[in-house]
């Protein structure tokens, strides 16, 4: 048995890079892992990448209602969640005199908003003893 055997994982921004990387390690460790990111081709290709034990969902942290449509599968195909990889972030760089309000409210929706109520949204699926990583932290965060 892997050490996340019957542990059910969301890995937001699991279509590529470092969430790419952790969905299949989470599989490899028995997880069933739900990816999200926002475009369907990417998509397509990390569950093909990843084989087996994955969903992935078409989803932008930075829209509510996305969110809310990403639980709801959850909770109707799992019913619960014990694993959050919050790692889906945009890079955007611009001089500090081009930076518009538009780059920043981008930057921010995606890497402050897109965590924030992807966690907020998930706390009703987390069980005692589930755990919430930041994919900008170094820290591990418990629910207690």
């Amino acid at each position: 048995m892997g050490k996340l055997e019957r542990k059910i994982a969301l890995v937001t921004g699991g279509n590529s890079g470092i969430g790419l990387s952790t969905a299949k390690q989470f599989v490899n460790e028995g997880a069933y892992v739900f990816i999200t990111g926002r475009r369907e081709a990417e998509l397509a290709r990390a569950v093909k990448e990843i084989g087996n034990n994955v969903t992935a969902v078409q989803s932008d942290v930075a829209n509510l209602a996305d969110l809310d449509r990403l639980f709801a599968q959850i909770r109707r195909d799992k019913s619960k969640l014990n694993i959050i990889f919050a790692n889906a972030g945009v890079a955007k760089y611009a001089p500090l005199g081009s930076i518009t309000e538009e780059l920043y409210d981008s930057i921010f929706d995606i890497n402050v908003k897109g965590v924030l109520f992807t966690v907020q949204k998930a706390l009703p699926l987390l069980p005692d003893g589930a755990s919430i990583r930041f994919y900008y932290s170094d820290r591990l965060h418990r629910r207690q």
